[in-house]
């Protein structure tokens, strides 16, 4: 007697529909990672930004956010800010000094904000955008 050795028909079957039922739970979230991970670039430019305006509004007369309030004024040059290829735009509010980086498509051109409050000689940072909407920050 011989004995056949392999996989039957059925067994392949399951095994093929194994792993289409994970691709179909895997890519999902990896592109949702991927999106996570490049809109980074946009947070860190912010932060750049911020430390620029907390050394300003250290070092600078009376502790006053309208010596802060643009890119100019704190020494950055736009064109370098705006490099990475997820970030779209970089402003800074003349008025309230708040940072809005406005990110490209490939991160949804979700926004991050950081709003400063000045305290004490120092100032508190609050986050916000459409990026909390999204689960991009």
């Amino acid at each position: 007697m011989s004995k056949q050795k392999g996989f039957t028909l059925i067994e392949l079957m399951i095994a093929i529909a194994i792993i289409g039922i994970l691709a179909a739970i895997a890519i999902p979230s990896y592109q949702s990672y991927t999106k996570k991970a490049r809109f980074t670039e946009v947070v860190l430019a912010a932060a750049s930004v911020r430390s620029n305006i907390d050394i300003c509004f250290q070092n600078r007369d009376n502790h006053t956010l309208s010596n802060c309030d643009s890119l100019n004024k704190i020494g950055i040059n736009p064109s370098v800010v705006t490099a990475p290829e997820t970030i779209n735009s970089i402003t800074i509010d003349a008025n309230t000094a708040i940072i809005t980086v406005t990110g490209e498509p490939s991160v949804d051109s979700a926004t991050y904000t950081l709003t400063p409050t000045p305290s004490n000689n120092s100032l508190t940072w609050t986050t916000g955008g459409t990026c909390i909407a999204a689960g991009l920050c």
